[in-house]
């Protein structure tokens, strides 16, 4: 399949798509940190014209979700949010038969929909917690592969510094691993 992993910095899940022998490719305003010859470096709006099999999209939620919350007015005066929340919905709008739509919890459950699934880290082999919302076209609800014990919140926990947000972005191994392994053959 031909598989676009938009805002994808880390190269993650584009990493376990390609191991499943899949042309994937990730696209992210910033360099990868991943293998650059499947990034794509620069706005992801005009590559979802292109005919893609799958999409998986990690649209920034800085304005978006609920941790948030307490600078909302300010972002919805300035228009922050409404940027957020427009850029969500490209992908959305996009006409491609499968798309993963990745945010934590925040407004799109009620501007939009409810997910179709809220996954956690420790469901996949990842003994932290940090509720991770999927909204779902054509796809199915990923199954945990390896729940384990401990549910420390080191997202919250991590301290400030430039590469917080980047850090606390990054898909966990276990959840990329399910769904290059549950959505390959779909």
């Amino acid at each position: 399949m031909k598989i676009l992993v938009a805002c994808e910095e880390s190269g993650i899940v584009t990493t376990e798509f390609r191991k499943s022998q899949h042309e994937a490719y990730s696209c992210d305003i910033m360099p990868t940190s991943g293998n650059p010859k499947w990034h794509i470096q620069g706005d992801v709006i005009p590559l979802l014209e292109d005919k893609w099999d799958m999409i998986i999209a990690f649209p920034p939620c800085t304005h978006l979700s609920v941790s948030g919350a307490r600078w909302f007015k300010e972002k919805q005066k300035d228009g922050r949010q409404k940027q957020g929340i427009d850029f969500f919905m490209h992908f959305v709008k996009c006409k491609c038969a499968k798309i993963a739509i990745e945010n934590p919890i925040g407004i799109m459950s009620t501007l939009w929909r409810k997910p179709d699934q809220i996954v956690q880290p420790w469901q996949f082999g990842h003994g932290e917690t940090k509720a991770t919302c999927l909204w779902l076209k054509g796809l199915p609800l990923l199954l945990p592969t390896k729940k384990v014990a401990g549910r420390e919140p080191k997202v919250w926990l991590m301290s400030p510094g430039k590469d917080r947000a980047r850090k606390r972005s990054k898909t966990y191994i276990g959840i990329a691993k399910a769904f290059a392994e549950q959505w390959s053959n779909c």
